[in-house]
Formats: structure tokens, sequence, C-alpha cells
């Protein structure tokens, strides 16, 4: 056990990490030459091309050090805070972490979120000051802020470049002598912890598990904790690129697991695995359901398409457990599914893969996030509300709570002003600033999250020029006072365009969507009025006017009565015709309500 290192990778997204990971397994031989790529442990296309990491993964390492063999396993973190509590668990699947910091753009919101998860579970920290040979890098200016933010000496940054590979040896020198080895009782009963699953199609789910006491043998009956199911490991092994099976599996040591589940849903990351003879008393601390934060109804472009939807939905959630999603209907789209995710990045995933996979062109409805609702008759009952068209009567309504998030804003101090419009427009409330030196400030905020799902990131990109990084978890619920804002064209209510707004924003909100939908919706043999409404209460309107055909025209001379007979003929035509019209919406007119401030 004294020769074995877990440690992860922490950093902002764009600070090297992929890179870095590729260069350890360079630099210990576990790559050949024939499988070298970048970004090599970043599996999937999307993950590539956008440079992002969505799935963790772990990877197992030989080296030799001052003559004695090592086993080092790096847990590989996603860096994008939709994905945080699968970061949390990988952290604690650890003892120690790499801190990469980009020399050109400092210290980032993310890096110390992420940091701060590491402090609590504690891991020893090794700072790595990454892209020392760029010309923008401002190694001395960055490594004083790393010193301010740890505490450590300036001795104890360790100067690299992914790229080039300098630095590689002293980081994987300081992961021997610094991180400590894993303790764990080696006679104990068996207690793992799951801190990734991926899904297999020939063989089922494989789980990705770190074990704390005792050890794991193939052919063992396993037990897991939170879903109280037993099962048989078919299959135990260490991975490496390929999987390495293995007899037994020992205290400290990273591995993973086949047992022929189909469901994902039944492997939970944070999920402790024990022995179904001998169980352990105390499951590992930390483990929690993921929760999806923001809603959006998904539904097929042609109805006929709905049960491939599915089936691609499902085959999907084998991959990705944490997306939820539940059949609905609307009238103005037909059948479809109202999915739940873990926030706007994590949307936009789903929906490409959904495309790419699966060659599914889909209509996404508004997104929004998940409100309690209680009613005057029973005013302790919570009403969950998904949609907007679930929310009570107002008459009967008593108040709604909304989620709120803490979010932390790091930019330069030029950018204050505007930042700091920007989340008040948007309801945040600050509760702190701090200048982490005389140039970058650390903002935070409490804010509603329904006024994120919208456009809030690309604007603060806008405000600050792109000099901004934002960070957010989430803080509990909070009253508000809320209303659903309706739309209507040609007097029918189009359900999938509802929304639920803040009272102070329902008016402004509600004129620009009518003004948008006036651009987009093209124009019919009649007027069309487009209208918002709260309740019975109209609050804007605008009218698509109707195409008309010159029916004076042959009319020249003569009495005005030939005139006015033709134009009230005319009148009575478009006025049956609005009666049995109906309004086709165009798919940007959903898109476009997100972004109103264009």
């Amino acid at each position: 056990m004294k020769h074995i290192r877990n440690f992860c990778i922490i950093a902002h997204i764009d600070h090297g990490k992929s890179t870095l990971a590729d260069r350890l397994l360079d630099f210990t031989g576990s790559v050949t030459d024939r499988e070298k790529q970048e970004q090599l442990l970043d599996s999937m296309d999307l993950e590539r091309e956008r440079g992002i990491t969505i799935k963790s993964h772990a990877i197992q390492m030989d080296y030799e050090y001052e003559g004695e063999q090592y086993v080092l396993n790096l847990i590989d973190t996603p860096g994008h805070v939709d994905f945080s509590y699968e970061v949390s668990r990988s952290i604690a699947a650890c003892e120690g972490a790499l801190l990469v910091v980009d020399a050109a753009q400092s210290i980032q919101a993310q890096t110390i979120s992420n940091l701060y998860l590491a402090l609590e579970n504690d891991l020893e920290i090794i700072p790595v000051l990454n892209k020392v040979d760029l010309p923008s890098a401002n190694p001395e200016v960055v490594s004083d802020d790393i010193v301010d933010l740890l505490g450590c000496e300036h001795s104890d940054i360790i100067p690299a470049s992914a790229k080039t590979g300098l630095g590689i040896e002293e980081i994987l020198a300081a992961i021997i002598t610094r991180v400590p080895p894993p303790s764990g009782k080696v006679d104990a009963p068996l207690r793992a912890l799951i801190f990734d699953s991926v899904y297999n199609p020939f063989r089922g789910v494989e789980t990705y598990f770190r074990v704390i006491n005792g050890s794991i043998k193939k052919g063992q009956n396993i037990k897991f904790v939170a879903t109280n199911k037993n099962y048989f490991a078919d299959e135990v092994g260490t991975l490496r690129l390929k999987q390495f099976p293995r007899q037994e599996i020992k205290t400290g040591d990273v591995g993973y697991l086949i047992t022929g589940i189909k469901d994902a849903r039944e492997v939970k990351v944070g999920d402790t695995i024990t022995d179904a003879k001998n169980p352990t008393t105390e499951a590992v601390a930390g483990f929690e359901d993921v929760k999806p934060m923001v809603f959006a109804g998904i539904y097929p472009v042609d109805t006929e398409d709905y049960e491939e939807l599915r089936s691609s939905m499902e085959k999907l959630q084998l991959n990705d457990a944490s997306l939820v999603f539940l059949p609905e209907s609307s009238a103005a789209l037909g059948f479809g599914f109202r999915c739940g995710f873990l926030g706007m990045l994590h949307l936009e995933i789903i929906q490409e893969r959904l495309e790419r996979e699966f060659d599914m062109t889909v209509i996404t409805t508004v997104p929004n996030v998940s409100y309690h609702a209680y009613t005057n008759k029973n005013p302790d009952e919570r009403i969950l509300v998904n949609n907007p068209s679930d929310l009570p009567e107002p008459s009967s309504l008593n108040r709604v709570e909304e989620p709120y998030i803490k979010a932390t804003i790091i930019t330069k101090a030029d950018y204050v002003g505007n930042v700091m419009s920007l989340c008040i427009e948007k309801r945040g409330e600050i509760t702190n600033q701090t200048y982490l030196t005389t140039e970058r400030v650390e903002l935070s905020f409490d804010m509603p999250l329904a006024e994120i799902v919208f456009d809030f990131y690309d604007r603060l990109k806008t405000v600050s020029r792109g000099y901004a990084s934002f960070d957010y978890s989430p803080i509990g619920m909070r009253q508000s006072k809320l209303v659903k804002v309706d739309v209507l064209l040609n007097g029918n209510i189009v359900d999938a365009l509802s929304a639920l707004l803040h009272v102070d924003n329902a008016y402004d909100i509600g004129k620009k969507m009518c003004e948008k939908l006036k651009e987009l919706i093209p124009r019919q043999q009649f007027d069309i009025p487009i209208q918002a409404a709260i309740g019975a209460k109209i609050i804007a309107r605008e009218t698509v006017k109707a195409l008309r055909k010159d029916v004076t025209a042959k009319c020249y001379g003569g009495d005005i009565s030939r005139k006015r007979k033709l134009l009230e003929k005319q009148k009575k035509g478009k006025k049956r015709m609005r009666q049995v019209g109906n309004v086709e919406i165009p798919q940007e007119a959903f898109m476009a309500v997100l972004k109103l401030n264009d």
C-alpha cells in the first residue's frame, strides 16, 4: 500500500489539464507510440472539439523513483460547474491534487471552487504553474497569486509546460514525495467508493471504484449500500488504457468492476460497495442523488418520430445517468419529453449528442428551473413545479419559492461596474467583494437560478470582454413573487412559450416576447394578434398584419359605395378565415425567447 499514490488534477477550463495528463502518461511509458494522441483521456468527439472534459476518467501508471516501483492512479475530473458533484466524488477518492494554474490567465473562479473542495477533503495540494513557455505568460505575478491563495512557499510551485514536457519529472517526484500513501484497514470488511461508471453495450455498466478498506475479489458477492442490491463480481481489474483483469484489488487501489448490470440508474456515483455476507457498518459519507437544476421540453420535429426519440433518450441515459426525463404533451408541439439537466452546458451536450449519435432533430422549449408552490388550502404541502403549466391558479396560490445560488465571479477591476449592474439587473444581491490583486476582483452574489438559465453567461462575457470567470453553487429555496406569463396567438395559448417570471420583469419580458414573435411569425391571409397575458389580464400586444389583395384595383371612377362594398366583402372573408385559420410557429421562435436582448 505504501507504494500507491492516488491523485487528481484540478484546474479551470482550458488551463491545460488534459494535455498535462497526456504528458504524464508519455513520461511513465503508460502509452505506446501507436496509441498516442492529443487529449488521450477525452474519448468523446464533443470533448475534443470543445476542449472540455465531460466524463471523468481514471488511468493507472507505473513509475520507478529512487529504485522503487510506484503505482500512480490519476483520477481525472470534469472541469465544468455543471458536473461539480462528480468532481467532489473524484476528489474524495484521492489523497492529493495537482492544482494547475495557467501562467497567462492566472487563477479563475472554478479553480478556487474546486480547490476548496479539495481542501475540505484534506488533500495534499501540489501547485503547478502551467504554460510558462507562452510569450504572454507572467509567471512571477501568478506565482504570487498562488502563494497568497494557498499560503505555500514559492519553492513549492512547480513551473511546467504540458506542451513541451518541461517540469513533468518534478511533478512526478512531487506526487511520490508529497502525496501521502492511502490509509485503510486491510483486514476490515470491504468498503469501496464508486466515483464513476461507464456503459459498455456488450458488458453492461462498468463501475469505477476506489477501495478504502478490505479488498474486492473476482467472483465475490457484493452489495451496493444506497440501492441495497446484491450483485456478483464477474470481473475486477485495474484501469490502464485497456482494462487489465485481476483476481483481487486491495486496499487503497483503484479499479473497475463488471457485474452485468444493464441499467445505469442502479449504479450511483458516490455509493459504497461492500461484501454481501459481511457488510461494512459505515458507508462512505457524502453520497447524494444528483438533482437536476434546469428543466426543458424536448420534442421531435415530426410527431411520428416520438418512439424513436424515446429509445434514443433511453440509450443516452445509459451513458449519462444524471439525465432525467418524463413523457409530456403540448398543444403546440405534440408529444415529447420533459427533461431535467444539471445545467445549461449539460442541456447543450445532450441536445448535440441526440443530433450526432442518433440523428434526431429536436425542438427544445424554453429552459426553466423547478419551483416550490404552496396553496391557501394546504399551506404546508409543497407542490413541485417543473413546468409553468403545473402552477396552481393564482387565486388559490399562497406563495412560491425559487432556487437561489451563490455566484462567484472573478474579473478585472475595470469591469466591476459592468458586472455588478448585470447581476443587479438579474435580481442578484452582492454579498462580498474581495480584491485578489490590484487588478483582479472576486465578487460574490446571491442570485435566483432562473435568471442565469437564459442568457446570463453570454452577457457576462460581453460586458467583461471575455475577462470574467463564473462559478456557482446552490444555496436553497427562497420565497419570491412570481407570475405565469402566457403567450396567446390568435387567442389560443401556446403552452410551450409560457414562462414563470418575477412580477417586476413580467411586463418588460412579455412586451419583448411579443415584439420578437412579431418579427418571426410569417404573415398570413388574416391578422394575427400576439398577446402576453398574466391570468386573464393582457399585458402586451402586437399584431402581424394580414397580406391583402388589392380588391379595389379595378374600380376607377364611379360611386364610392362600389369600393366600400368590395372592401366589406373582403373584411368578412378575413374575419371568417381568422376563426378557422391556425398559425404555424417556426422553430426559431422557441429559441428566440432566450435571446431577448439581442
